[in-house]
């Protein structure tokens, strides 16, 4: 009975993500959530407190699991900007992301998760700056990942702009290397 449930449960957030991406956040319907998930309407309240609180946990979930994979290692700048080429704007992940962060605007609760993911990564990404001797680690890590926010933004409202940030970027850190 529990993986049933549970199945239940990852088809419903699965399909939050499918409908954040398709319709926007705030379209998306408990009748229409369940209709995809392929269950009653009933059966998202009895798994998730509200539809809030199902796509928040799904949004978040899948931002946590594109932020899990970008890891800093000999170059930071093409180790965190290279990935980024797979993103187009316009696809389901970046649609996701610009989704979320838009209803965080009216929504505290998701700005204070979406500011824990931004926060951790930054974090992680400071302290690998700091073991690199690059001076003001936490102050570079805070622009590069504003960067990276930006870039995924700006690709949304003109994909045709591939502007190439790394020359910048690696000056910003080498340069900044005791």
């Amino acid at each position: 009975m529990a993986a049933r449930g549970r199945d239940v449960r990852q088809r419903l957030i699965t399909a939050a993500i499918e409908l954040i991406v398709e319709k926007g956040w705030s379209a998306v319907s408990t009748r229409m959530l369940a209709e995809r998930a392929g269950v009653a309407s009933g059966v998202v309240h009895y798994h998730f407190a509200s539809l809030r609180a199902l796509l928040t946990e799904a949004a978040i979930g899948a931002i946590r699991a594109a932020v899990a994979g970008i890891e800093p290692r000999q170059d930071v700048i093409a180790d965190l900007f290279d990935p980024l080429d797979a993103y187009s704007g316009g696809d389901p992940t970046s649609l996701l992301f610009i989704e979320t962060y838009l209803a965080a605007t009216r929504d505290e609760e998701l700005r204070s998760a979406i500011s824990a993911l931004v926060t951790e990564f930054q974090q992680r990404l400071a302290e690998w700056l700091a073991d690199q001797a690059v001076v003001a680690p936490q102050e570079t890590a805070a622009v590069i990942v504003a960067a990276i926010d930006g870039l995924m933004l700006h690709r949304a409202l003109n994909p045709a702009a591939r502007t190439d940030l790394r020359p910048v970027l690696r000056r910003l850190v080498e340069g900044g290397a005791r």
